[in-house]
């Protein structure tokens, strides 16, 4: 399936949308909208509930959608239907994948990180809410999130991918307020205990 897949206000009532959804998606788009049209209006609206209810109620699309520079825009959030990749990194507000993640560098986000697919990073994961993966979630360096991190049902978690043995202590850290239990690499510290 790709992005371009129509979507009206009967289709969004038989998935079983809410009232307040189906009022904003009509006042948004009166004639009905292409999939990824609707997810890029709710990212730039700030929709995070509304457009990962889409993606869990219609599903991924295979398109891919390229960063070539750094995204460094803290009140920005991106929600994609396919596959994302940052060739360097990121510093927004949200980010939601339908399939997968992948960064060059980091990902930061002041609210959360969400993949159907895999989370992966060059750098560090970090994300003020949850970070959560349909697979694994990988990273070069620690992973650190506000509430929870969670890979997918029998995938694991991987910190300090890229990281010199005698740094891992330091720089693999993988902090959340409880501990994940599939974590397989990275050092563990509650959350505010690596600040100290």
């Amino acid at each position: 399936m790709k992005g371009t897949f129509k979507i009206t206000l009967a289709y969004l009532k038989e998935l079983g949308a809410c009232r307040d959804g189906q009022r904003e998606f009509q006042r948004a788009f009166p004639d009905g909208g292409e999939y990824q049209e609707v997810l890029d209006r709710c990212a730039e609206e700030g929709r995070l509930d509304f457009g990962s209810w889409l993606i869990d109620h219609i599903g991924p699309t295979e398109d891919v959608r390229v960063y070539e520079d750094m995204v460094s825009e803290p009140q920005r959030g991106i929600i994609f239907a396919g596959r994302i990749k940052f060739r360097l990194g990121a510093a927004i507000k949200f980010v939601v994948s339908g399939e997968g993640i992948e960064a060059g560098w980091g990902i930061k986000a002041g609210e959360s990180i969400k993949a159907g697919c895999g989370i992966e990073a060059g750098w560090g994961i970090e994300a003020g809410w949850g970070i959560e993966a349909g697979e694994s979630i990988k990273a070069g360096w620690g992973i650190e999130a506000g509430e929870s991190i969670e890979a997918g049902e029998d995938f694991c978690i991987f910190a300090g991918l890229c990281v010199r043995k005698s740094d891992l202590e330091f720089c693999a850290i993988v902090s959340a307020p409880t501990k994940p239990s599939n974590l397989i690499s990275g050092f563990w510290k509650p959350l505010g205990e690596h600040d100290e």
